[in-house]
């Protein structure tokens, strides 16, 4: 049986250490490594960070310097006004026509076709009241007239016989009212006949002035034609049509203004005389009739502006409508306040407020305010449209102005060296 050598112990147990040791000796070397890594890998992100630095400094430089730019304010050119105190007044506004209040035609009443026998007035006459304008022929109406006189004396005498035998009962009753009755029927023909025949003389119905004559010498007559046209120029009128919101400001004596196109926009003044009592419920709106004294320039038809002034105002702050900003319901204007520092070109540079205003009273062209504004006060009026509170601003014109007077000053010492 073969036997085999077996190796000492010992041996073994030294090959295991040196194993050991061999391990330890790498994994101390691996460690090693990974430490200089490391400290190599710290150090690049440590340079990193640095030049970061520098590039985040230069760059914060650059936006410093570019907000300083920024923040340097540019003025904006605008035009302001002074505000003064002076009349307003509130004013309703209207376009109607003339009209006369009496004004007639006159027509024939004659029966029959009758010439015209005179003519005793012209266009533009003034007449009065049952002054004769116009004779027709009239012969055959006189003729009948005498006719029925006549025969109402006939009937008269008549009468009175039937009446006495009426008495004595000589007649029947009959007979004595057959008289009474023809003496009655022939009073009323004779009245008949006075009438017609005072229609050939045709007479003005009223007080005024012949605007326009129909018809002349010759001319025959109808029942009903148009004669004459006549006029009261004290009666004429001015009717105009207020929206019932606005008939709280209307009363009668309200002073009226009236602008007519035919005498180059010449006023002239009236009042109101009248107000409907009633709404038009088609349109909404009250008659209101103004009085006009007569002036020879105001003609029926003629178109005309009416103006009601419903309050007035004496010393008011006056502010021009071309300061206002609109916003919404709210209106506001721009003040100057804050005198700055000069501009590099001379001109004096300021800033304004924007201000809430309310309006009280307003014409075409200014407003008045409560008390948020004063006389004196400078308003924007023009170049308001880009401004805001504070806003930075430059007077159009001051530069000027200030050029204006130095050159003025220099003329002035040079005449007084002269």
């Amino acid at each position: 049986m073969q036997e085999f050598f077996a190796p000492p112990r010992r041996a073994t147990s030294l090959s295991l250490l040196l194993t050991l040791l061999l391990l330890g000796l790498a994994v101390t070397g691996a460690c090693s490594g990974s430490g200089n890594s490391s400290s190599d890998s710290d150090g690049s992100e440590q340079a990193t960070s640095d030049e970061e630095s520098k590039k985040e400094s230069a760059k914060k430089g650059k936006d410093g310097d570019q907000d300083e730019d920024e923040e340097k304010e540019e003025a904006i050119p605008i035009e302001v006004v002074d505000l003064g105190r002076g009349r307003i007044e509130t004013v309703l506004r209207f376009s109607t026509n003339l009209e006369a209040e009496s004004e007639v035609q006159v027509v024939s009443q004659a029966p029959g076709q009758l010439p015209v026998l005179q003519l005793l007035v012209e266009e533009g006459d003034d007449v009065r009241k049952g002054q004769v304008l116009l004779r027709l022929q009239n012969d055959q109406l006189r003729t009948a007239l005498g006719r029925t006189r006549g025969q109402l004396a006939k009937a008269q005498r008549e009468y009175d016989r039937q009446t006495n035998l009426h008495q004595l009962q000589l007649i029947s009753e009959q007979a004595y009212t057959d008289a009474t009755y023809e003496l009655e029927q022939l009073q009323l023909a004779l009245k008949d006949a006075q009438r017609e025949l005072g229609y050939t003389e045709v007479r003005a119905s009223i007080s005024g002035t012949v605007t326009e004559r129909h018809v002349v010498v010759g001319n025959q007559v109808t029942p009903g034609q148009v004669l004459f046209d006549l006029v009261d120029f004290d009666s004429i009128v001015a009717r105009v049509y207020v929206p019932e919101k606005e008939l709280w400001r209307i009363r009668p004596g309200l002073d009226a203004r009236l602008l007519v196109e035919a005498t180059r926009g010449v006023e002239r003044l009236g009042s109101v005389d009248r107000i409907a009592p009633r709404v038009d419920p088609r349109s909404g709106t009250v008659k209101v009739t103004v009085a006009i004294p007569r002036a020879e320039t105001l003609l029926p038809g003629m178109y005309v502006s009416v103006e009601l002034v419903t309050e007035v105002h004496e010393d008011a702050v006056l502010v021009p409508k071309k300061a206002l900003i609109y916003d919404a319901d709210q209106i506001f204007v721009f003040r100057l306040v804050e005198p700055g520092e000069e501009s590099d070109d001379g001109e004096g540079n300021e800033r304004v407020e924007r201000l809430l205003v309310e309006a009280r009273l307003e014409d075409r062209d200014h407003i008045e305010v409560g008390d948020s504004l004063a006389a004196g006060d400078r308003i924007v009026i023009a170049g308001q449209a880009g401004l805001k509170n504070g806003s930075l601003v430059r007077l159009v014109g001051a530069q000027e102005h200030k050029a204006d007077k130095a050159e003025g000053g220099l003329e002035d010492g040079l005449a007084a060296e002269g």
